[in-house]
């Protein structure tokens, strides 16, 4: 490809979006056609990059209508897959973007968010255990890191300079998608290998839910709402609002639909009692542990450990390089309950990831003001 030639975008059909996607090692399921139909709440369209007539790049693109104009807020979620690290070396991030812009703009855009699945930073197992041990450590940000990559260095920089607003820096989890996610290697690892970075309380509940007589086996869509049900008490005893049973329906449709290796369903039963459900989701090499549930009672045999290492079991002998814990929040106070998520994931001996972040571009300053405020009021 000639780095100098223009680029075009344009929709694609969701067949050429597929192919692309099987190209790339890793690309997130945010970024599958699927998952256009699942947000059935945005309007979703497919667009790739043309080098001539060379597809080079694709993403899925959200809009989202702001109220009372026909006008839309773009959304590309930890997207665009295309080629960040050759971008950001050369320095020519403006010719990728934009033609998106323009792309988004013709389609009554008045903003445009992208996440780039690019990561800045890295924190090892050891690094975070010492920082959660140290009582003057309140934040991820504050300890430094173990890696920080010259992609994510370079993007931020070629961001800023073209006027893309960053992610603010917030206190629990914010809006979209998590910035700071938990990830498990499983590259050139063995099922001994990964059971040997547990930490003991990890390798002991796995043990006991074992001895206990805690059994997995995957879900079907008949199995659906029954996790449903138990996912509506975990909401309840966590103070969250759940999602409805119509939405795991319409995500199992479209994923399994799309790939049935996709989206899969995990369940835990104790002598004939359902006592913890999981999904996992995957694309190419990549594997994410994406939603969770479990019963108040019975809770002692396990069955949330079990699920965790019969998927962890599963994406490791399918060829995945990462297992997705997916978000941790960025605090690391004693005090702060989002501290308990750190610790649990800790415990697989994995690390941490910051991404880059969700950037906005305001198309019309005025109404992305507006609708950034509109968002405000509702949250």
């Amino acid at each position: 490809m000639t780095r100098s030639s223009a680029l075009t975008v344009r929709e694609i059909t969701s067949d050429q979006h597929l192919a692309a996607i099987a190209e790339r090692p890793s690309v997130s399921f945010l970024q599958t056609p699927a998952w256009g139909v699942v947000k059935r709440d945005w309007r979703s369209r497919s667009v790739g990059w043309f080098d001539g007539d060379k597809l080079v790049g694709v993403a899925l693109v959200l809009y989202r209508k702001a109220p009372r104009v026909r006008r839309y807020l773009a959304y590309v979620p930890e997207g665009p897959s295309i080629d960040w690290d050759g971008i950001s070396a050369v320095g020519d991030l403006q010719r990728w973007l934009a033609p998106l812009v323009e792309h988004v703009k013709a389609q009554g855009a008045f903003g445009l968010r992208m996440g780039p699945r690019v990561v800045g930073r890295r924190w090892s197992n050891a690094t975070l255990k010492s920082a959660l041990a140290d009582p003057g450590v309140a934040r991820l940000r504050d300890v430094p890191a173990d890696e920080t990559t010259a992609t994510g260095t370079a993007l931020a920089e070629q961001l800023t300079a073209l006027g893309w607003r960053p992610p603010a820096e917030v206190d629990g989890f914010a809006a979209g998608q998590p910035r700071h996610v938990f990830q498990l290697p499983l590259e050139g690892r063995s099922e001994d290998d990964v059971l040997k970075g547990f930490n003991q309380l990890w390798r002991r509940n796995i043990k006991k839910a074992d001895k206990s007589g805690v059994v997995v086996s995957l879900g079907t869509v008949a199995d659906l709402p029954e996790f449903h049900r138990i996912y509506a008490e975990t909401a309840q005893r966590d103070a969250f609002t759940p999602r409805p049973l119509s939405y795991f329906e319409g995500m199992w449709a479209a994923m399994t639909g799309e790939a049935p290796e996709r989206l899969r369903l995990y369940l835990a039963h104790h002598e004939g009692d359902l006592v913890a459900a999981a999904t996992m989701t995957r694309v190419g090499t990549h594997a994410w542990y994406s939603y969770g549930a479990s019963t108040t009672t019975k809770r002692d045999v396990r069955g949330s450990n079990a699920i965790q290492w019969r998927m962890m079991r599963d994406a490791l002998a399918e060829g995945c390089a990462v297992y997705d814990l997916r978000g941790i929040t960025d605090t690391l106070s004693e005090d702060d309950p989002h501290a308990g998520l750190i610790r649990f994931k800790l415990g697989t001996g994995g690390h941490a990831v910051e991404y880059v972040g969700e950037w906005d571009l305001p198309i019309s300053r005025v109404l992305y003001s507006a609708f950034d405020l509109y968002m405000k009021r509702r949250s």
